[in-house]
């Protein structure tokens, strides 16, 4: 099991190296292109809401699809969203844009689907924190280095260095990833029913049912993804506006970053089994004040800090809450798919509100009082779900075997 969740890891490691440039780029890109932090935080929203909208459709238009196929097909979305940015490095429309992230919203969902039913299939209830934390320490890694290589080739050589060599790391990683064949020996449910037709008024409908029982999940999914979209977004601009300062302020998206690297490996060894709930709150309060610190002033290392301890916090709260998700999702059978489509639609929310919410307080009082306002709103979510989260999420179990008939 570690051994396939290992060499997976690495794989999507360099699919991530790629996406990690191609992201600590485009906001850059679009605002300087199309001007002002709001009309860069609306285009790159629309990634997001074209991603939601894939939530709805993906569970039944893709019931039956392997881990396999679905993390093929992600890596196929990603080459191709690379092309789109180059054509649109040359013709700069809007239209262009919007079209480039739409296929960057399909490519993070079919990558959501897919490593989700993976380690729901592969990994054992117990080992299931862990294998997230491994899979972490990889997607971190690349999200580490890759704002660094983006930045020095952006200055080095422009705006299509980057992204060919972002083609290049997805490419390779594309290449090992058929020549391991890993996820084909993991677990999968093998079947013969056709896929759902496809309703999403059903599936609305679905969601609903799943909500009134999950819910608290899903809010801790939220607002660590309003986080993350704000780091991603209003971030990137901080961090190169710091850097014109000083060549270590450059490394505030970085110092994001760097954490889950180390502390992956701390929570893989953990083997944390229950209380997985509870524990995501309250490193997710923690990571709010981290934040809120950015209020008692500007200074480059405060700031530095603050990313730091942010990234470290949530680099517990990610794979705690990702194993709350596997577990429901193992508990569902062959209607996983419609839990997975929830969960992920979480974070598509959280990247349609994060970088229109960010980009219009940074437009208004700036980019460092922007994560002050995230930091404070998150630590009083976390505090009111730490109160009235249950001990245990119950599911509907036969309502949900209804919904294949």
């Amino acid at each position: 099991m570690w051994n396939r969740v290992l060499m997976v890891s690495l794989v999507l490691f360099f699919v991530y190296l790629g996406d990690a440039i191609l992201s600590d780029w485009v906001p850059g890109f679009v605002q300087s292109s199309l001007g002002g932090s709001l009309v860069m935080g609306l285009v790159v929203s629309f990634s997001s809401m074209v991603g939601f909208g894939a939530d709805l459709v993906f569970p039944q238009l893709l019931r039956m699809t392997t881990a396999n196929k679905l993390m093929t097909m992600a890596i196929g979305s990603s080459l191709v969203f690379a092309g789109v940015l180059l054509w649109s490095i040359q013709w700069p429309w809007v239209a262009l844009l919007l079209v480039a992230m739409a296929v960057w919203g399909i490519y993070y969902e079919f990558l959501g689907f897919g490593s989700s039913q993976f380690v729901s299939e592969t990994v054992q209830p117990a080992g299931r924190t862990g294998a997230w934390a491994v899979i972490s320490i990889f997607k971190s890694l690349a999200y580490f280095l890759g704002p660094i290589l983006g930045s020095y080739l952006f200055l080095s050589q422009g705006n299509s260095s980057v992204v060919l060599l972002a083609a290049g790391f997805v490419s390779f990683g594309y290449l090992a990833w058929r020549l391991t064949g890993m996820v084909k020996r993991s677990k999968e449910i093998e079947t013969s029913e056709p896929n759902e037709k496809l309703n999403i008024l059903d599936e609305m409908g679905h969601w609903w049912v799943l909500f009134e029982h999950v819910w608290p999940v899903l809010m801790i999914s939220l607002f660590l993804g309003l986080i993350d979209a704000t780091f991603w977004t209003t971030g990137t601009v901080l961090s190169d506006t710091l850097a014109q300062k000083h060549w270590m302020g450059g490394m505030f998206l970085p110092f994001y970053m760097l954490p889950p690297v180390i502390v992956g490996l701390l929570v893989a060894k953990w083997g944390i089994k229950t209380g997985k709930k509870k524990m995501a709150e309250k490193f997710m309060l923690l990571g709010g004040l981290a934040l809120a610190l950015l209020g008692l002033g500007d200074g480059l290392w405060l700031m530095l800090g603050a990313a730091l301890a942010c990234g470290a916090v949530l680099s517990v709260a990610w794979p705690l809450t990702d194993a709350v998700y596997s577990d429901i999702i193992a508990r569902m059978g062959r209607e996983r798919k419609h839990m997975i489509g929830l969960s992920n639609s979480t974070i598509s929310l959280a990247y349609i509100i994060g970088p229109v919410v960010a980009g219009g307080l940074a437009s208004w009082m700036g980019e460092r009082l922007t994560f002050v306002v995230m930091g404070l709103g998150t630590v009083v979510v976390a505090v009111v779900l730490l109160l009235v989260t249950p001990r245990k999420l119950r599911l509907p179990q036969v309502e949900i075997q209804e919904w294949k008939d």
